[in-house]
């Protein structure tokens, strides 16, 4: 049994005797069936270096046995666990507790004077409370802190309590395996300052590594900072579901200061809660910003916008916020994918997508489109000469103009046969996938004498010229006797 040279030791009546340890949830662990060893007067506290009873404990499977480390009076003067050292209804190290309530430690380090107020803590607690409060400066704090309620954590983190780092298996020389009690796992860097904790500093709140990464961290935390212009008491509301109407909203605003309006747009799923002071407005937001849960849901909380900077005005007088999540939003194009081409602008009704014939015909390299209404602009011609005439069309076809685009030309009729009179049609021709030696010659129309000479097609380059025609004028294949298994000079 370790015991301290003080005057601690000739003094029984100061020494510790519990029948359960100050453990937080974290450290007890999830096994309901916990076992414990007590061990009376076992070791001495590691800040008031006085004997008390010592418990012992497995919190669960796969985890390291655990201890407590300081007394009971020191746990209840700075409200902490026996083992761990954090504060019971945070979480957090005493180092960011105080500094959110904003506590002085005056708590001696010396040791006869620490043991004269400890001595006097005792009888203040045993007179005046019940055991389950905490004694000191942080008893009669009654204020709550918003950075301590983000920061606290809201469930066990009993990742904590797993084994420590096995050495034997860092150098290479563990022979256990599977069976080894300890973590068969790669160590942090010693450099980390997280690896250079002490217990006295995580109990005096001084050069805390945890608490200074905790502090940093809750300094990054966003904020809400109320708009500039005062006259803005409106608190936009969203994400809240098809559950949350306006009976929800007044129940739960109501208790930072009068409403004036609250309206709901059940389609958007968002809200405006109108309060009648700006003081009101403020206090709701600064409670509310990230922490308000409402049926199981989340809502976001965000100052709304003056009418003197929003054209519109939304539901109630109440300018919608800008920015605002809910809201339908264009979407980014995804990058690889093809983009469709804008429609033109001389197609209004085209509902089917239809190309315009305008655009479909290609212009030559160098020209641009023709505007509409644009009169046409000729070059300047030399004094003294005429305007060129247009070409004559050629003889049997309309005088209107060329032939259209893609249209074959038929070869030209052979010396001796007489042209076809003015004002002739051409013959029509057949559409390019009919064979050529399957093409008949069209009858023309009644009154109409037909040409002495029909012009052809010329011969598809590959193929040859047509065969004659031995057995008569074949209209369709069906018809060509040669395809029917027949043979025309047999009989």
């Amino acid at each position: 049994m370790a015991m301290s040279k003080s005057t601690n030791t000739y003094n029984r009546q100061n020494w510790e005797d519990s029948d359960f340890p100050i453990l937080c949830q974290t450290c007890l662990g999830d096994n309901p069936y916990v076992r414990m060893m007590r061990d009376r007067y076992g070791k001495e506290c590691k800040i008031c270096t006085r004997p008390f009873t010592v418990f012992r404990w497995c919190p669960g499977a796969r985890m390291r046995f655990k201890k407590t480390e300081v007394c009971q009076t020191c746990a209840k003067i700075k409200n902490v666990c026996q083992t761990c050292l954090l504060d019971l209804e945070y979480g957090l190290p005493t180092q960011v507790r105080d500094s959110a309530l904003s506590l002085a430690d005056d708590m001696p380090k010396s040791e006869v004077n620490k043991e004269f107020y400890i001595q006097n803590m005792e009888r203040q607690m045993a007179a005046s409370s019940d055991g389950t409060t905490a004694g000191g400066a942080l008893g009669k704090t009654k204020s709550h802190s918003e950075m301590l309620l983000r920061l606290a954590r809201t469930t066990p983190y009993y990742k904590r309590n797993r084994p420590h780092i096995c050495s034997f298996w860092v150098k290479g020389e563990c022979k256990r395996g599977e069976e080894c009690p300890y973590r068969h796992e790669k160590p942090t860097d010693p450099d980390d300052p997280l690896a250079d904790q002490n217990i006295k500093d995580r109990y005096y709140g001084v050069n805390d590594p945890v608490a200074d990464k905790l502090l940093k961290r809750a300094a990054a935390m966003p904020r809400l900072e109320p708009p500039e212009d005062k006259s803005i008491t409106t608190l936009y509301v969203g994400n809240l579901g098809d559950r949350i109407g306006e009976k929800e909203l007044r129940d739960h605003f109501y208790q930072y200061g009068e409403l004036r309006s609250v309206n709901v747009v059940a389609k958007q799923q968002y809200a405006f809660v109108q309060f009648t002071t700006r003081s009101a407005a403020e206090l709701a937001a600064e409670r509310t910003f990230n922490k308000l849960i409402i049926q199981g849901r989340r809502l976001n909380i965000k100052w709304g916008r003056s009418q003197a900077r929003q054209g519109g005005v939304g539901i109630g007088g109440v300018e919608e916020l800008e920015g605002d999540d809910t809201a339908p939003q264009p979407l980014e194009p995804v990058p690889g994918l093809p983009t469709l081409p804008p429609p033109p602008e001389e197609l209004h009704n085209n509902f089917f997508n239809l190309p315009s014939t305008a655009a479909s015909i290609p212009l030559p390299p160098g020209q641009a489109p023709p505007v509409a209404g644009a009169p046409t602009i000729r070059p300047p011609m030399p004094p003294g000469q005429a305007p060129p005439r247009p070409p004559a069309p050629p003889p049997g076809s309309l005088p209107g103009g060329p032939p259209p685009l893609g249209t074959p030309l038929g070869p030209r009729p052979p010396p001796g046969v007489p042209p076809a009179p003015p004002g002739h049609l051409p013959p029509l021709q057949p559409p390019p996938f009919f064979p050529p030696h399957l093409r008949a010659p069209l009858r023309p129309p009644p009154g109409i004498r037909p040409p002495t000479y029909f012009p052809q097609p010329p011969p598809i380059p590959g193929v040859g010229p047509p065969p004659p025609l031995t057995h008569g004028i074949i209209h369709y294949p069906s018809q060509d006797p040669t395809q029917m298994g027949a043979n025309p000079d047999k009989k």
